[in-house]
């Protein structure tokens, strides 16, 4: 008679890790399983490498936008500097033509600023509506005005066309009734 524990020995010596392969197993069946083997561990490795590369990405993201916006800042450093000699030279002229013509120079280095970062001042005076870019916030006719055109610049915008950072208000010339 035979004994029955033999069976569940020998299966649990091959979970084991034993080197001998079971009386039922033939020699393709190990070469299966030492390829599934192999293949789930490429495949781990593989997962372990795809989280790594997320995380470097994600790392590289955040660290790119703050050396980004540490580049803005410091374009904008030298217009606040230029202000604080503007106030300080309101305070010691008593002359407001020198203190306007301050403030005209400090404005332009800011305009020139959002320029440099890819937003110029738009000049929108006269040109056809355009609601992608421009903002209506009233209507006027009148004598030489071409309807559908822009007739004044209430707020002016910044930036091309394709990359609009802030639509110009304006008032838009109507026929005349």
């Amino acid at each position: 008679m035979s004994d029955p524990e033999a069976p569940r020995t020998q299966t649990a010596s091959n979970r084991t890790g034993s080197d001998e392969a079971p009386a039922n197993e033939t020699p393709e069946r190990v070469d299966q399983a030492l390829q599934i083997a192999e293949l789930e561990d490429a495949w781990r490795r593989t997962a372990a490498e795809l989280e790594n590369f997320r995380k470097r990405c994600a790392r590289d993201m955040v660290r790119g936008r703050e050396q980004e916006r540490a580049a803005v800042a410091t374009s904008w450093l030298p217009v606040l500097d230029n202000l604080e000699r503007a106030l300080e030279h309101a305070s010691s002229d008593p002359d407001p033509d020198t203190v306007v013509e301050g403030v005209r120079a400090v404005l332009a280095q800011a305009v020139g600023v959002l320029a440099d970062l890819g937003y110029p001042r738009r000049d929108d005076d006269g040109r056809a509506f355009d609601p992608a870019v421009h903002e209506a916030v009233g209507t006027v006719s009148g004598e030489g005005l071409v309807p559908g055109t822009v007739a004044q610049v209430v707020r002016p915008g910044y930036g091309p066309d394709d990359k609009i950072l802030r639509p110009a208000a304006v008032v838009v010339a109507t026929r005349a009734s």
